[in-house]
């Protein structure tokens, strides 16, 4: 069965399960998960802990094994920790983790922990994932995306007494501080405590704020692809300038600025040809956010404008290489500013009239 993180607490008010699988690569949200499970282990009667960490390819399973069929000397219970941090178990492990699942439901004395990085589908779909699953609780760990993350910040400020001032100075408060701490969920959960420290419980002003929280946010090369198709062109430039400031490759940039130019370039022809677009992104493996993006931009692109943007990511593409161009910037992260921008205007030009682009 799965569990949310959000009902995680009330699951176990209700008493701990002999199995427990944390899946998911937010570090401040699975340790807050596994922390809670050990709370109720501790309460249930699992005194003892014994901790299992998987690297190399001549791990020990046996010990694991022994260890979670083995009682507890100090306590009725133990608690039994996993720790997988490739999410590759191996030929051994995986059937060690089938082995465990199995006596899940039979060793009431050992309660046990895995802890598993987000999986990719061969892994997801192997017969230890299947059993873990069948057998325990599995507690997804997902990330708090940019738009969720003002709310996020909310609820972490009223668990210790704080709030925003309401209304649009409140909203503008919470867009500020998410903007400050993106992708970097960790160092947001730092910045909440500073605030506790800082200030008595009550309403936060913008200036409060402002001075105290510093710009920790983390930008990855995926979610710059999704503010340009979405015309955020604030945005866009903020997530540019902070994966130059990390020294991100800048040819990892263009290549993936370039891929969404030619996907777009793909499904558009393909659409010419007399395809239906639904059947035209399927064949691109377009889905999720990026297919409801395409959706929008695909009908109001012209052949002329994305005859533009493939020229310019290719004149772009040889500015990373170290050629110039005519009426171009000389240097690569400038360039890149530039292709960046005339996606995002597209993106941004395709929202329906009326409708307010997203920042």
């Amino acid at each position: 069965m799965q569990v949310a993180i959000a009902q995680l607490d009330a699951h176990l008010a209700r008493g701990c399960r002999s199995l427990y699988v944390l899946l998911g690569d937010e570090p401040l949200l699975a340790q807050e998960a596994a922390d809670a499970i050990r709370r109720a282990a501790r309460q249930d009667g699992a005194v003892e802990r014994v901790v299992h960490t998987v690297s190399g390819l001549r791990f020990d399973w046996g010990a694991v094994l022994e260890s979670g069929s083995s009682l507890s000397l100090f306590s009725e219970r133990q608690l039994v920790e996993i720790r997988i941090p490739t999410g590759k178990p191996g030929k051994d492990g995986g059937a060690a983790l089938q082995e465990i699942a199995r006596q899940a439901h039979d060793n009431t004395g050992t309660i046990t922990l895995v802890l598993l990085p987000r999986l990719d589908k061969l892994s997801r779909s192997s017969a230890w994932c299947a059993a873990l699953e069948q057998a325990g609780v599995v507690v997804p760990i997902e990330p708090v995306e940019r738009p969720a993350l003002p709310t996020w910040i909310a609820q972490r400020l009223a668990r210790q007494g704080q709030r925003v001032v309401a209304g649009e100075e409140g909203q503008r408060t919470l867009q500020f501080f998410a903007d400050r701490v993106e992708g970097n969920l960790l160092a947001a959960h730092q910045e909440i405590q500073k605030l506790a420290l800082l200030h008595p419980p009550g309403e936060l002003a913008f200036d409060a704020v402002q001075q105290a929280v510093l710009d920790v946010a983390r930008y990855g090369v995926p979610q710059l692809a999704e503010a340009v198709l979405a015309g955020r062109m604030t945005r866009v430039q903020r997530m540019l300038d902070g994966l130059e400031a990390e020294g991100e490759a800048a040819v990892r940039v263009h290549y993936s600025l370039a891929e969404e130019i030619r996907a777009l370039q793909r499904v558009h022809d393909a659409i010419r040809s007399g395809k239906p677009l639904p059947l035209a992104l399927r064949e691109q493996r377009i889905w999720g956010p990026r297919e409801r993006a395409f959706e929008r931009l695909i009908p109001r692109l012209t052949r002329e404008c994305l005859h533009q943007l493939v020229q310019s990511a290719q004149i772009v593409d040889g500015i990373v290489k170290g050629l110039k161009a005519p009426d171009w910037p000389i240097q690569p992260w400038p360039a890149l500013h530039r292709l960046a921008m005339q996606l995002a205007q597209v993106g941004a030009a395709t929202h329906p009239p009326g409708s307010r682009t997203p920042r």
